[in-house]
C-alpha cells in the first residue's frame, strides 16, 4: 500500500493494518523527510490519545493529516507504532 500526498509517495508498505477503513502504516516505512510534528492531539474512547504529523510536501502544508497513537489501551495494541491518513491522503494499492 501506498499513501500518496501532492503526487508525492509519504509512505509504503506490505504491512498496513485496516481499522475502522483506515490504512495504518508501520511508523518506519514513512518517508521521513515529508512529516512535521504538530501539537494536535485527540482522543478516541478505545484507542488511546492520537497525536497528528503535518505533511510538508515541495513547500505545501497538510495540516494534522496523519495520526498516531503514542501510546495505545489494550484494545488497540495491534496499531502500536503505525500512522494514519485522511485530509486528501490518498490511499493506493
Amino acid at each position: 500500500m501506498k499513501a500518496i500526498w501532492n503526487s508525492k509517495v509519504i509512505a509504503q508498505s506490505d504491512e498496513t493494518i485496516v481499522i475502522e477503513n483506515n490504512h495504518y502504516f508501520p511508523h518506519e516505512s514513512l518517508n521521513k523527510a515529508f512529516f512535521k510534528p504538530s501539537k494536535t492531539k485527540s482522543v478516541c474512547p478505545w484507542k488511546g490519545t492520537a497525536s497528528y504529523y503535518t505533511v510538508d510536501v515541495e513547500g505545501k502544508e497538510n495540516k494534522d493529516a496523519a495520526w498516531f497513537y503514542p501510546e495505545v489501551s489494550e484494545l488497540a495494541k495491534g496499531i502500536k507504532n503505525y500512522v494514519a491518513f485522511w485530509k486528501g491522503v490518498q490511499i493506493e494499492d
